[in-house]
């Protein structure tokens, strides 16, 4: 990953994804106050896990994302009290509604399966099939500026691959980077790390066998071939 550093904490995440989260289901009344966002932070529904923020906080918070361009502070003619809205479409130019939708789902409900972010996002965004959720998590995780999103492969604890935002750091499941071991009539070395570069693309291609995986699987259910 090129860079597995976090950029947002837990509660960071919270403010950004309801912020376009309520831009999209709730526009007429986009921009946020205080007051809704942090209604909308400490929502016990479309929420995992579920947050009890004091307004204090959302605000300390706000303030925050306000500094790294994250958020802006709107303040409305004739209103009186300050509103906040998003930013992340100058902070991940080219980014449209789809994405957008799954990354927001993805920031207020952590790491999901294809099946749960296309239910879960229809609020947001319509999606016809998995093969569409797909397409639009592959711009992500192959976003030109590092993956945004990193798919999970199916292993122990995991019947099936799930998806998860890369804003709040690297998540749990994702295998580090191992130093390749070559066998030659030589002593046995090791290979020098990945550079950034070729770590995001070697990371990409996992993720695209995964998912061609996860649709031949499909394809075997939906034909009644057995393995």
């Amino acid at each position: 990953m090129s860079d597995p550093s976090p950029q947002l904490s837990a509660t960071e995440a919270r403010v950004v994804g309801c912020l376009i989260e309520k831009e999209i289901t709730l526009p007429d009344y986009y921009p946020l106050t205080l007051n809704s966002l942090t209604a909308a932070c400490n929502q016990t529904t479309n929420r995992d896990p579920i947050m009890n923020l004091e307004e204090s906080t959302v605000l300390r918070m706000t303030e925050s994302l306000k500094t790294r361009g994250w958020v802006f502070q709107v303040s409305i003619v004739g209103g009186r009290v300050n509103k906040f809205r998003h930013n992340l479409r100058h902070k991940y130019p080219g980014l449209e509604k789809p994405t957008i939708s799954l990354l927001s789902v993805l920031l207020l409900r952590g790491a999901q399966t294809l099946g749960e972010l296309r239910q879960r996002t229809e609020r947001l965004q319509t999606f016809p099939d998995l093969e569409s959720v797909e397409a639009e998590l592959m711009k992500l995780i192959t976003y030109s500026e590092g993956p945004i999103v990193a798919c999970l492969p199916a292993g122990p604890g995991r019947r099936v691959a799930q998806y998860a935002q890369l804003l709040t750091g690297e998540p749990n499941g994702l295998a580090p980077a191992e130093e390749i071991i070559i066998s030659s009539p030589a002593p046995v070395t090791t290979q020098s790390p990945l550079n950034a570069e070729d770590q995001a693309w070697k990371q990409r291609m996992e993720m695209e066998i995964e998912i061609l995986r996860a649709q031949l699987n499909r394809l075997k259910v939906r034909l009644g071939v057995e393995d």
